[in-house]
């Protein structure tokens, strides 16, 4: 999909502590009626919708909380509605954008005019051409990491991600802080990305030493 053909003006779907990223596909269950008003009319046209998340502790419970800057455009590749009129969706992440300005509301959701250049390595195509050292030491941080919250994850799936897929599947999955995840998703570059995610592994990591040791 070329740059061109991304919308310059999407719904937006604020959503605390969520995160996705390209190339990585995430299921959402879909209840707040004006949502379901969005993937209806989302379905209807070009199946695209932005995630974001609300900006501080004191927008929790607002209608229109203010936004993070930065989110990513997904687009519904699976949907299901439920007996109970719920829509079970999977989402898959396509390019990450920069917020313009919110347009006039027209629907009960928000929708906002927004700019992609400064991802556009997101629609890149990367391979690890080689076993990455990086890659190898990262993985076992990350094990160490879910074993210690006692999170369950197919390390071996893990294991057949590219590096760039690696990280942000961690990012997405972990149970990070929301700044946390936004710094992640605010990252341009792969090195700095991993980077930042081996420093809030090693910072959590840690945090439980801790714990375990008071307790």
């Amino acid at each position: 999909m070329q740059i061109n053909n991304f919308p310059k003006k999407i719904p937006v779907f604020p959503l605390s502590n969520f995160i996705i990223f390209p190339k990585t596909t995430v299921p959402l269950n879909i209840f707040e009626p004006r949502y379901i008003d969005m993937i209806n009319d989302s379905m209807k046209s070009d199946k695209l919708i932005g995630m974001i998340q609300p900006l501080g502790l004191n927008n929790i419970g607002q209608t229109d909380p203010n936004l993070h800057q930065v989110g990513c455009l997904g687009k519904i590749i699976s949907f299901n509605e439920t007996d109970d009129r719920r829509f079970i969706i999977s989402l898959s992440g396509i390019i990450r954008f920069r917020i313009k300005k919110e347009v006039e509301k027209e629907k009960l959701y928000r929708n906002f005019e927004v700019d992609y250049s400064d991802f556009l390595n997101d629609l890149e195509i990367k391979k690890d051409n080689m076993v990455n050292i990086n890659k190898i030491k990262l993985l076992k941080k990350i094990k160490i990491f879910f074993q210690k919250i006692s999170y369950p994850i197919d390390y071996n799936e893990l294991e057949k991600l590219n590096l760039d897929q690696l990280v942000s599947t961690v990012s997405m999955i972990s149970p990070f802080s929301v700044e946390e995840k936004q710094k992640l998703i605010e990252t341009v570059i792969i090195d700095n990305k991993i980077k930042i995610l081996d420093e809030i592994l090693n910072f959590n990591l840690l945090d439980y030493q801790e714990n375990k040791t008071i307790q």
